[in-house]
């Protein structure tokens, strides 16, 4: 994929291309932001800049075909193993940019997940990038770069992602899924501007599952306390889909309250579930929802401290239905 195939992020494009025309890059960079927004096919895109036989990118030469394969002999990749990037990585990677390279002009190594790289690699990687080999360029991806040694992080030239705007997602949801103008609006604001939340796995949960997560959400009462148990049980279970069902109910509770503040339709999320929130919204007030938000941002930040997940949701579930 090409700078010019690749949506948005026009001012990092613009950055990119003026090193590229001056042979100015950096020996490091660190491509901040989200999840699923780009930063990894901006990399490509420079690695593809490099690489190409005429100089522009093209893809569809020679070399930028090795680069969109993944086998290209002066591309290395780094991914997380397991739970963290480690040091026999590290050490691999070094080996190989002490070695000239083989087809460019340049070695091009991408590590995705940075923030992953375990102290000892981080350690390792920082004597690379203070003492970088001439021929080499490294691209640091990270969700987190605050959890990034700040060494590491000063020694690269530090370029940050914004989420694409919900309308130019929205509209490549219609266009590459065929999917109408309600769907592709909930689809936009719940994937918040990234294209891995919208085409991977949590598609089916945003367009499927959430009107069923929801019904269930909304049918519990004060006294219900078996069912509330057995749907804590059922969220419990979804350990790598936890955070996003909490998103959804957050949406939901915040549409709630935009209904209550007379808010255009068109800034709720949920536009399909029109009725449901009429009607749910009746039974609250803007106290009680203040309250239910304020619970799920608690638990939602509960969670990435690893706590007991059964028992954070029959607190939460507990906070969130009807007195």
């Amino acid at each position: 994929m090409t700078f010019e195939q690749i949506l948005g992020h026009q001012s990092q494009k613009e950055i990119l291309r003026r090193a590229l025309a001056s042979d100015r890059l950096a020996h490091a960079y660190l491509f901040e932001g989200p999840e699923g927004i780009g930063k990894r096919l901006m990399a490509l895109g420079v690695a593809r800049a490099v690489f190409c036989s005429r100089g522009t990118g093209c893809g569809d030469c020679v070399a930028c075909r090795k680069v969109d394969h993944h086998n290209h002999p002066d591309l290395h990749l780094l991914e997380v193993e397991g739970t963290s990037i480690k040091i026999d990585q590290i050490r691999e990677l070094q080996r190989s940019l002490s070695l000239r390279p083989l087809e460019a002009k340049k070695k091009i190594c991408l590590i995705n997940g940075a923030e992953y790289l375990n102290p000892a690699a981080g350690n390792a990687l920082l004597k690379t990038l203070e003492e970088p080999p001439g021929d080499a360029l490294i691209i640091l991806l990270s969700a987190h770069p605050d959890r990034l040694l700040s060494t590491i992080r000063s020694r690269c030239q530090r370029l940050p992602f914004r989420r694409l705007q919900r309308d130019v997602l929205q509209q490549v949801l219609q266009q590459q899924l065929g999917i109408g103008d309600a769907e592709s609006h909930v689809l936009s604001a719940l994937a918040e501007g990234s294209f891995k939340k919208a085409f991977g796995k949590d598609r089916r949960l945003y367009l499927e599952q959430r009107r069923e997560l929801l019904r269930e959400l909304t049918a519990l009462t004060g006294g219900s306390i078996l069912p509330r148990f057995e749907f804590a049980e059922k969220l419990a279970g979804q350990k790598e889909q936890l955070q996003e069902i909490l998103g959804i109910f957050q949406t939901f509770f915040r549409d709630l309250l935009l209904h209550k503040h007379g808010r255009p339709e068109n800034e709720w999320v949920n536009l399909d579930l029109r009725e449901k929130i009429e009607r749910v919204a009746r039974l609250e007030t803007e106290e009680s929802l203040l309250l239910k938000l304020d619970a799920l941002a608690a638990t939602r930040l509960q969670l990435e401290r690893n706590v007991n997940r059964q028992l954070a949701m029959e607190v939460l579930l507990q906070r969130l239905a009807p007195a």
